[in-house]
Order: structure tokens, then C-alpha cells, then sequence
């Protein structure tokens, strides 16, 4: 809540401004000079709520008039609803040197933002909100990442947030901004300063490009060097010989989404434990289908075009894992 105290004279300015209502504002806007509008706006753009004794004691301050009420909200957004509705579109470009008044409006959709963050940091988030928000927030989120986060919360969290989605109706757009607001500012910043995973994706990306001995010469490369996060750069990487590792469920997800050609491709040559735990993850046809086609051999099959194969199996499954679709062996264990 913003105080007397902390005020501007803009600030107050534009509070005054705000009190005073459009159409005596809009009068009042001419008579600014270009330098003080730009403070007017600056000032607004930081109001919050004032209560009503200190918006008394500011009326009084700049003996002027003023529309009673029970202080003010979002003078922000006030402001400028006045302000373009008194200036005209060629005004307000040159006030704002080129740029649109609204600069808020201009910044990128929030809840794509959102979807990039771990389900469980979104869940914790909206354990500590009202649950109407939450499940305000929950109903703007796509549906596959919005099932992740409610099942990390805790049950009864959880059904008080389903039951208020339920019972939703159209929520004004002033209170949709005001919460896409609270997130930025909450949880994206926050994440943004904190959040090192940016990183550690570009790292396993190049480095699941690497067969499995070069792999492990580079990391034991970077722990010599002392290399920070390298168990969570481990989380990220996964190879064709990782697929054992996978339990049960998460190889039928990956491989139920594979051509036959595809999976022959890349078990040509495999070692025997290998070959089962992919040839145990799909369709008895299928399985027949494949183990007739490696039995002819593999001659005249180019030894580049198994690993690429191999590589598109590994980048299919770290698709699937970012998309929440399926668990990688270093996620399990880390669990």
C-alpha cells in the first residue's frame, strides 16, 4: 500500500488527477507542458493504493477538487485509460518518444513463460495463493502441464483448486492482468535470477551429440575443472544404450511413437540386453516384424545411417521428457 510518506509530486499529481475523474482530468491534461506529463505518467505507473485519509490530506495539499471514493486502485492503469482517451494517437507517440503508452501490453504472453518452468515450482506457487487464483491460473495453462501441476500438490489443496475450476466463470480482464502481473513480477523474475537451466540445456544438447566415450572423457573433463552442476547437465543427457535404464512404462511411450523401420535402423548391431529392452517395449507383430528383418543381417547398411537413427531414438525421448510425457533414468534415480 503506497503512503503519504513515500509520495511524489507527481505521484500526488497524478492521484489528484485520478480522484478528479476523466472528464475533469481530460480538461486539466491540456494545460501540462510535454516534461510534465512524462513525470505524471512515471508517477502513476508506480501508484498503488492510497488510503483515503492520506487522499484527503493531498487534496488539501494542492487545494484542489476531487471525486470522493474509498481511495484509489490501479491508478496505474487509470492513468492511462485518461490519458489516451484526452491525447490524441499523434500526442501520444511524441509524449512517449515513439512508444506506445501501455508498455506493460507490449510484453510477451506470461503463460508460455509459465510452461517453461517445472511443474513442482508452479504447484508450490499456487499452494501459497488463494485458491480462485489458483485455479484462475490453472484454467490458463495448457492442459498436459496444468495435469503436472496439480498432481504436485497436496490432495486436499488440490481438490478445493479442481472444484473452484469448475465452478469458474469469465474472469474480468483487469483482474487477468493484475495476476499475470503478480506472476512476472513473483515468479518469472524470481526464476529468472535464480534459474540456471537455460544453461544446462545448451550444455546436454551439444553433449548429446557425443557417442558415449567421448561423453564421458568431456565430463570427466569438466569435474576436473571443477565445473558446477554437472549432476544436473548428467539429468539432461541420454543416449540410445540408456535405454535399459528406462523403466517399463517410459520405454513403451517412447518406442509406441516410433516407425519399425526406424527401430530396426538403430538395433542393428546392438548387444543382446540392448536389443530386448526395446524389442520387450512394443507390439508382439511388431516385435516379430523387427527380429525377422535383423536376422537377414546387415549388409549393405551404412554404419552412419545406425547412428543416426540411434541419435533420433535419444533426441525423441528427450522431446518426450521436456514435454512431461515420459521419465529419463537420471530423473528416476534423482527421485
Amino acid at each position: 500500500m503506497t503512503t503519504l510518506a513515500t509520495l511524489t509530486r507527481p505521484q500526488k499529481a497524478a492521484a489528484i488527477l485520478v480522484a478528479m475523474g476523466k472528464p475533469s482530468a481530460s480538461r486539466l491534461l491540456k494545460f501540462f507542458k510535454q516534461d510534465e506529463l512524462k513525470a505524471l505518467i512515471e508517477g502513476a505507473r508506480l501508484l498503488r493504493t492510497i488510503p483515503q485519509a492520506d487522499l484527503e490530506r493531498i487534496v488539501a495539499e494542492f487545494e484542489a477538487e476531487f471525486t470522493e471514493g474509498a481511495g484509489l486502485l490501479d491508478s496505474a492503469d487509470k492513468m492511462d485509460t485518461i490519458l489516451n482517451e484526452s491525447l490524441s494517437p499523434e500526442e501520444m507517440n511524441a509524449l512517449m518518444g515513439g512508444a506506445p503508452l501501455a508498455i506493460k501490453d507490449n510484453l510477451p504472453p506470461v503463460w508460455p513463460q509459465v510452461e517453461r518452468l517445472e511443474a513442482a515450482q508452479i504447484g508450490a506457487f499456487l499452494a501459497n495463493e488463494h485458491p480462485q487464483t489458483a485455479a484462475m491460473i490453472l484454467s490458463n495453462l495448457a492442459p498436459t502441464y496444468a495435469a503436472r501441476v496439480v498432481l504436485s500438490l497436496e490432495k486436499p489443496v488440490r481438490s478445493e483448486i479442481i472444484k473452484r475450476m469448475m465452478e469458474l466463470a469469465s474472469v474480468p480482464e483487469a483482474a487477468t492482468k493484475l495476476v499475470e502481473d503478480q506472476i512476472r513480477s513473483r515468479v518469472l523474475t524470481e526464476s529468472a535470477q535464480k534459474d540456471t537451466s537455460v544453461g544446462q540445456t545448451r550444455v546436454a544438447s551439444v553433449l548429446n551429440e557425443l557417442d558415449k566415450s567421448q561423453l564421458e572423457e568431456v565430463m570427466s573433463d569438466l569435474r576436473e575443472v571443477g565445473m558446477a552442476d554437472l549432476d544436473a547437465i548428467r539429468a539432461r543427457l541420454f543416449s540410445f544404450e540408456d535405454v535399459p535404464a528406462m523403466s517399463q512404462k517410459a520405454r513403451v511411450a517412447l518406442f509406441d511413437g516410433l516407425s519399425s523401420e526406424l527401430i530396426t535402423l538403430a538395433l542393428r548391431g546392438t548387444a543382446l540386453p540392448l536389443a530386448e529392452a526395446v524389442l520387450s517395449s512394443i507390439g508382439a507383430r511388431t516385435r516379430r516384424m523387427i527380429e525377422s528383418e535383423l536376422g537377414q543381417g546387415s549388409e549393405g547398411v551404412q554404419p552412419a545411417d545406425i547412428l543416426r537413427a540411434r541419435k533420433t531414438v535419444a533426441s525423441t525421448a528427450l522431446r518426450m521428457a521436456n514435454e512431461g510425457l515420459l521419465e529419463l533414468p537420471s530423473t528416476q534415480n534423482a527421485a
